[in-house]
Formats: structure tokens, sequence, C-alpha cells
């Protein structure tokens, strides 16, 4: 397949075997999150704060997750990625992702719970109309690439209810409104809550408010999910 149709980096165009989308060389230019960042959203601070902190926006809010944790800051050529996946509709990006989000497994202790215990790794859920649109749920490709990265397996325990408005140019609060009652548990969900299982990693392309993470999570604890962690490709 490789001679017919060789794969080239998303980065400098050099050709690539197998089902990468990135080059060793572009691929070592994408850096990880790097410390200090919020423990509670991800975002990066600069400058040097001992510790575990929560920054100005997450120290007054209440998350049904415990935390989110991007793999990635915000960067050009991965937005870009994101972008393409979603828009284009370049479905084989959704595995380079993946392949880039079990960072987030490899460099954060806490979540080494999570790997021990195989919690699944459910996707943020679009509606049925958007499915139809786009083909794919961008969310749910990351998740399918990450599983094989970390050996966890994926669950598509909710379903989303309503379409709702572009949350782009929308406020927190705005958001959360607009997503209130837009999630609930598909059957595979009811089935995965009902023994009251100790936790579920929520997976999406980027993080951006939280808005939408936690309303997922939201559902999930309320029908018995103990913890409930987030884990994106991207901090927005």
């Amino acid at each position: 397949m490789d001679l017919l149709y060789p794969g080239v980096c998303h980065r400098c165009g050099e050709g690539i075997p197998g089902d990468r989308s990135l080059c060793e060389p572009c691929d070592l230019t994408l850096p990880s999150l790097r410390t200090p960042f919020c423990r509670k959203c991800g975002e990066e601070f600069e400058g040097r704060i001992e510790g575990d902190f929560e920054c100005p926006n997450c120290r007054d809010l209440r998350f049904s997750f415990d935390f989110a944790r991007p793999a990635l800051p915000n960067h050009p050529a991965l937005l870009g990625m994101i972008h393409e996946l979603k828009y284009l509709r370049r479905i084989h990006f959704g595995v380079e992702l993946g392949r880039l989000t079990a960072r987030a497994f490899a460099e954060d202790p806490r979540l080494a719970e999570a790997l021990e215990g195989k919690w699944p790794l459910i996707p943020v859920p679009l509606h049925r109309r958007r499915l139809v649109w786009r083909h794919f749920n961008q969310a749910e490709e990351i998740a399918r690439s990450l599983g094989r990265h970390t050996g966890l397996p994926v669950c598509r325990a909710l379903s989303r209810l309503r379409g709702t408005e572009s949350q782009t140019r929308l406020s927190r609060a705005q958001r959360l409104k607009n997503l209130k009652g837009a999630f609930a548990l598909s059957v595979s969900g009811r089935k995965f809550t009902a023994g009251n299982p100790p936790g579920a990693i929520l997976v999406d392309d980027v993080f951006t408010t939280g808005a939408t993470t936690n309303e997922c999570a939201r559902v999930l604890r309320r029908a018995g999910v103990q913890k409930v962690v987030v884990v994106t490709a991207m901090r927005g």
C-alpha cells in the first residue's frame, strides 16, 4: 500500500512509511505540556511556581471531572491537524493525534491509576446531524488510536440528545447554558455504569473552557462513576 499511496509528513512533506502523518524530526518539534501548568485545566504558565496549583480561572469553579490533562499545549501545527481532521475530513490524522495524546499517559503520574484500573476511554459524542455531515466523530477516532497505544478499551458511553449552537464565540456561562441537558447515557453507558465503576476517561480533541467535558462528566458521575478525568490532544 505504501508503494501505491506513499505517506507524507503533514509538516515538511517528506515521505514516511505506515500510518504516520508526522516524520520523526517534525514530531520532535511538537512540545509536550510543560510545567508549571494548572492541575485542573492544564493551562501553562510562565515563570516558576512550586508544587501543584490551580489557575485563577479554575480556582472558584466546580467541575464534575477531577482534572483535565491536554497532551500538548496550543501549537499551530497541531491545531492545523485538528482542523483538517474535523473540517476537511482527513480521518487518518486521528491516528496521529491519538498517538500524540498518549504522551499525557506517559508524562503525567496522575493517570497511572487509570492505566492500572483499565478505565475506559469515552469519546465526547457528536449529535446525529453533525455525525451525518462529518461522517465520523473526531473524538472517537482519537480515542480509538489512543486505546491502541495505552491498551485501554474504548466505550461509547454517551450520546448527544440535541444539537447545540457553536461554542466558539460563547462565554463560559453561555456555553454551560447551551449544553445543559445535551448529553445522556447510551445503552453501552448504562451497562458500564451499572456497577458504580471506579473511573472513566473522557477524550476530546481540544480542551478550552471545559464546558462540554464538564457536562459529559456530570452525566457519568450522576450515573455512579466514582472519578472522571479528561484527556485531550491539545489545550485550546
